[in-house]
Parts: C-alpha cells; sequence; structure tokens
C-alpha cells in the first residue's frame, strides 16, 4: 500500500496573498507555529514561498544603495530580498508543490532534497493550494501499527506460512526461505520499501545461487 501526501497531509492552508506585509507574514508564521508561509495569488494559486530565512535577511544583509559588479546572482537577489516590505518583493519563487495523490515517499525525496520543512498541496486540476505537508506529516508514516505493517509485509512473501515475522518499532525481524538468491535480494528489498518500515534484520536463505558476477577486465 503506498501512502499518499492526502493521507497524512494538514487540511489548512498556510498562505498570504502577493500582497501581505512583513509583519503579516510573521503574524502568519507565529499564528500557525511554521517557518514558512506559501504565497499565493488573487486565485489561490502558489507562486512562491517566504521562508524564516528569506525574513531574516533583513537583519543580516542590511539593505545598500549599491551593487558590486562582481556580485552573484544569489547575493544579489539576497539584497533584493532583504529591502523587500511585502510578500512578492521577500519569497523564493517559484513554489515547490505536491498534489494530494502525490506518494508520501516522493514528498518526503524532495523535501531532503530541495532542503525544505514544508510543502504546499495543489489540486491537480485548479492548480489552488488546498493544504500543507510538514515533515512531521511525513514522519507520521513511521508511526504506522504494528499489525498493519505485519500485514502489508506478509503479502509481499511467496509463502507466508514458511516464513517468520516480528515487528518491533518499525524495525522487521525476518527469516524464511526461497529458491533463488535473486528472490530473496528483491524480497528484503520489497520488504523494506514498505511504508514506515525503519529498517529489515534476519536472513532469507536460498537452495540456489543464480547471482552471476563477472570478473573485472584485466
Amino acid at each position: 500500500m503506498s501512502i499518499e501526501v492526502k493521507d497524512v497531509m494538514g487540511r489548512v492552508a498556510i498562505a498570504v496573498l502577493e500582497n501581505a506585509s512583513f509583519a503579516d507574514i510573521v503574524a502568519a508564521m507565529k499564528r500557525y507555529a511554521v517557518g514558512a508561509v506559501t504565497v499565493i495569488d488573487v486565485d489561490r494559486r502558489p507562486v512562491g514561498v517566504v521562508s524564516e530565512d528569506d525574513l531574516l535577511l533583513k537583519e543580516s544583509n542590511p539593505v545598500r544603495h549599491s551593487v558590486s559588479m562582481f556580485e552573484s546572482a544569489r547575493r544579489r537577489r539576497e539584497h533584493q530580498k532583504a529591502a523587500g516590505v511585502t510578500a512578492a518583493q521577500l519569497m523564493t519563487s517559484p513554489a515547490i508543490t505536491v498534489t494530494p495523490g502525490t506518494p508520501v515517499r516522493d514528498a518526503a525525496r524532495l523535501m531532503h532534497g530541495k532542503r525544505i520543512k514544508q510543502l504546499p498541496v495543489i489540486d491537480p486540476v485548479t492548480g489552488r493550494v488546498t493544504g500543507t505537508l510538514h515533515q512531521r506529516d511525513v514522519l507520521r508514516v513511521f508511526a504506522r501499527p504494528a499489525a498493519e505493517l505485519e500485514a502489508e509485509v506478509r503479502a509481499l512473501l511467496p509463502d507466508p506460512e514458511a516464513f517468520t515475522v516480528e515487528i518491533d518499532r518499525g524495525i522487521v525481524k525476518i527469516s524464511g526461505r526461497v529458491q533463488r538468491r535473486s528472490q530473496a535480494i528483491a524480497l528484503m528489498e520489497a520488504v523494506r520499501a514498505v511504508e514506515g518500515v525503519v529498517d529489515v534484520e534476519g536472513e532469507v536463505a536460498c537452495d540456489r545461487d543464480d547471482i552471476i558476477i563477472v570478473p573485472p577486465l584485466m
């Protein structure tokens, strides 16, 4: 079973309009205890995100009246944000979004790769923001009941009666036997990929090694 964003997302869209003031953004972050807010247009479509890091540039990057020709594009953008007073001027764009049907595993990879802590969730048809996915929401998959995890793991087994499966705090302990080594490897990888599995321990034995290792060319 693939857990999707709609199964864990927050139903509150934490967002501000493009003309929201610096103070409005700070107030929204404080009210919802978040480190970023989505910036939306008048049709409620995400156009960017303002994070605490964007706001901190006001203090760490004082406004300057001249710009060096040797500055990078990133530094120039930081100076522009430091001078900004509205969400449109402060935001990082475009907004990185997911839909309710996005697998949580994909959303987690996106968060990790982009180094972001929350994602706007949009309607796939209208593009309008419908909620917010936080890192803490993604981590909820690791709180799945052990019985639910075990049922999904056993559904992967070629012969459930020939295997023992124990689950302790997300760690799956499995033992049993299959015909080929390739089957054992594939099975362990499939169990490890189950949503909510923290780690896999144990050993799946095999009757025949069908993995051919080609020696390196001299």
